[in-house]
């Protein structure tokens, strides 16, 4: 087996957090109690996508919060925050918030672009100024400004005077986001699938997210999901002032079976088969290409993971759980995970 460039350091998974309608603590109960397993397990980090207006976590970073009092040493982050449909200086108080809580364990990733069914949307969500909200990279900005600090307003000093029983009360303002935490604007992450995402997120120190989705962008056709990946790992590093030292996590579908019953191989093995053709070539108008999903032993998995092109430059994964599975599946899956396949790409579990 061909050893790869980076040796794995740190081993994740990312989690969709479904639930019932009927039964919402029941889901969000089960993606608590992952997480806990993933940290006795050793894994490095708990990821949550975000979803709106659907069965899946709306408020990661209200879960993150309560994840961080049920933990003491996963990291925890979030794979993406839409910032479209944020307020960057109220996200920015929340996610200082939640990262104090937790003792500087979070990880928030993030992305741009029009919510989702905006047209359907907007007059819910922005009533009075859909016309004029900037969807693009300023969004971004200005999330990065106030977490790292920079002054949110021209006021600050003493606000007002109250007299109580006790003693008087004397409000002070600040001019910058409070609660402050030091090293959260280190650990930023944008999530894109494109190249002048990557470019856009180096120039401005933030980490990069690339998942199993990628722009099939310029006239060559020819090349595979794994170069076009390994382009925007490149292209991120290249414009980062920590260059071949700054932090990519790659997230793929990857499913190990090596303790799995002979039921939950034939469902894995179905769901990847019905994925398969999308991954062909490029799909819709945003010509987006798709990760094949990986199903099989871990030595399997570890062998193709060590010819794939760009996990071979990268030393974080964040491997994505399948939505649609149940809580028996994701023991089984992260426990093969921990104890098989994160040793045979060489990493070690932290306990």
């Amino acid at each position: 087996m061909p050893p790869t460039s980076r040796p794995l350091r740190k081993l994740g998974f990312l989690t969709i957090g479904l639930f019932d309608e009927a039964d919402p603590r029941r889901g969000h109960e089960s993606t608590l109690e992952i997480i806990e397993l993933g940290e006795r397990l050793g894994f490095d980090s708990a990821w949550l996508r975000h979803r709106h207006l659907q069965y899946g976590i709306s408020s990661p970073v209200a879960v993150m919060a309560a994840a961080s009092q049920r933990t003491s040493r996963i990291e925890l982050g979030t794979a993406v925050i839409p910032l479209g449909w944020e307020n960057p200086l109220r996200l920015a108080e929340d996610l200082a918030t939640v990262d104090i809580l937790s003792g500087g364990r979070i990880n928030p990733g993030v992305s741009v672009g029009p919510p989702m069914h905006f047209e359907q949307l907007k007059e819910a969500l922005y009533p009075d100024t859909a016309d004029v909200e900037d969807f693009g990279y300023e969004r971004v900005r200005r999330l990065l400004d106030f977490v790292r600090g920079k002054s949110a307003t021209d006021f600050s000093g003493v606000e007002g005077f109250e007299a109580t029983r006790r003693q008087p009360q004397i409000e002070y303002s600040s001019d910058r986001v409070q609660p402050h935490s030091p090293g959260l604007g280190r650990r930023l992450w944008y999530g894109g699938g494109s190249a002048s995402s990557a470019k856009w997120a180096g120039e401005h120190g933030m980490n990069f997210l690339t998942s199993s989705v990628v722009k099939a962008e310029g006239p060559d056709e020819s090349r595979d999901f794994a170069e076009i990946q390994l382009s925007h790992v490149r292209t991120f590093r290249a414009h980062h002032p920590d260059g071949d030292a700054a932090r990519v996590s790659q997230g793929l579908v990857v499913i190990p079976t090596d303790s799995a019953s002979p039921e939950q191989r034939a469902k894995y093995e179905e769901f990847a088969r019905k994925r398969t053709p999308r991954t062909t070539s490029p799909q819709g108008p945003a010509r987006l290409m798709f990760a094949p999903d990986i199903v099989g032993t871990s030595d399997e998995i570890a062998e193709l993971l060590h010819a794939h092109a760009a996990f071979r430059e990268i030393d974080e994964v964040a491997f994505a759980l399948p939505f649609t599975f149940e809580h028996e599946d994701y023991v089984q899956i992260l426990t093969d995970m921990a104890t098989k396949l994160g040793p045979a790409l060489g990493w070690k579990p932290t306990v």
